[in-house]
């Protein structure tokens, strides 16, 4: 049964963010600023100059919007100059372990990187990520994402009747470049409401091309029917996961791109039915995050219940399909966690998880 006081928490995290929403699609009329090709308001940051690629990291120009809509990125690398990982190579995994902080700009209940300078808090997980570099047979190079909240769940239909917001290409742009400059990931998370995933994904294609722009699948809020976003748990399926992983591989093998982290987010083993149905495909990482929320105790459970049959199991590991695809994540709450007597885990605390997680994110 997941947790009632998750849920409320996300009920009442909706009305912030059609507020939110509101104010800013109201501060951008008022600007005249267009809307982007999809629909989408556009931010009016000022901050889309794109950095210097990192040494040794080859990365397609960052494109900038303009006044008739989002600029088109410059054509992929050529085969002899082949794309890479922000911190060089272009296999995820066992190499690194990812350490991210997710959120949204103007929304601090959805995560540390709403809050503050930007940059500031990058360099905040600069630091937090190498302490979980680990030790021994463990032992990885951290490297640290950005998982923006770029397609957000709302509590109302909006024109389309799919109850989600796409953020402003700028604002996209703008965390993509405060990554560069930490040769950080960029990770888009997607709140689909009533819209699909691979909808969704297709959507930020633009984006997808590049070799440091990755994903993370937020199914607790994919809703049908009548239920709208925060009324209930939203799920997803393996077969719905698959068909992202089909399209996201024939991305990949096209522009000649790094592997592709994918993660998706698990408050509880109802969330992802019928995991067996994901199949291992070429350039395609893809990652199960435990998402439970309370002190350490209950959250271990958590990650009991969500990993099992997983990596954990060394057959499940060298299978073609199934739970062994999705390598083992965990989310932890900088505000939840820590209510009342509990506090957050350290990272020793969450290295010692058995497997200990591939990714880690801080909300």
């Amino acid at each position: 049964m997941p947790d009632v006081r998750a849920l409320t928490r996300r009920a009442v995290t909706l009305g912030v963010l059609a507020a939110a929403g509101a104010a800013a699609a109201t501060a951008v009329r008022g600007s005249g600023r267009p809307a982007g090709d999809d629909g989408a308001v556009l931010s009016t940051s000022r901050r889309t100059a794109s950095p210097p690629a990192p040494g040794g990291v080859r990365t397609a120009p960052l494109p900038a919007p303009s006044a008739t809509g989002p600029a088109e990125p410059s054509p992929s690398p050529a085969p002899a100059d082949r794309p890479e990982l922000p911190r060089g190579g272009r296999d995820l995994f066992p190499r690194h372990r990812v350490v991210a902080y997710a959120g949204l700009p103007g929304a601090p209940a959805l995560g540390r990187l709403g809050i503050g300078d930007l940059d500031a808090r990058t360099a905040e997980l600069e630091k937090l990520a190498a302490r979980y570099t680990g030790s021994g047979a463990d032992e990885r190079e951290p490297l640290p994402a950005l998982e923006l909240i770029a397609v957000v769940a709302q509590a109302r239909p909006g024109p389309d009747g799919t109850y989600r917001v796409r953020v402003g290409s700028e604002v996209v742009a703008a965390h993509l470049a405060a990554a560069r400059r930490r040769r950080a990931l960029l990770l888009l998370n997607i709140q689909p409401g009533r819209a699909s995933f691979l909808d969704e994904v297709r959507a930020l294609e633009r984006w997808l091309r590049e070799p440091d722009v990755g994903l993370a699948l937020d199914p607790e809020w994919a809703v049908r029917g009548r239920v709208r976003p925060g009324e209930a748990f939203g799920s997803t399926t393996g077969k719905d996961l698959d068909a992202v992983s089909a399209w996201l591989a024939a991305l990949v093998a096209e522009h000649d791109l790094p592997e592709k982290l994918v993660v998706v987010h698990v408050l509880a083993p109802s969330v992802l039915r019928s995991p067996g149905a994901l199949r291992r495909r070429p350039g395609v990482r893809w990652v199960r995050s435990a998402d439970g929320i309370g002190t350490k105790a209950a959250k271990r459970r958590s990650w009991e219940r969500v990993q099992a049959g997983g990596v954990r199991d060394p057959a499940a590991r060298e299978a073609p399909t199934g739970a062994g695809v999705l390598r083992p994540g965990f989310k932890l709450f900088l505000v939840e966690d820590e209510r009342g007597s509990s506090r957050i885990m350290t990272p020793p605390e969450v290295l010692a998880l058995d497997p200990a997680p591939d990714y880690v994110c801080y909300e």
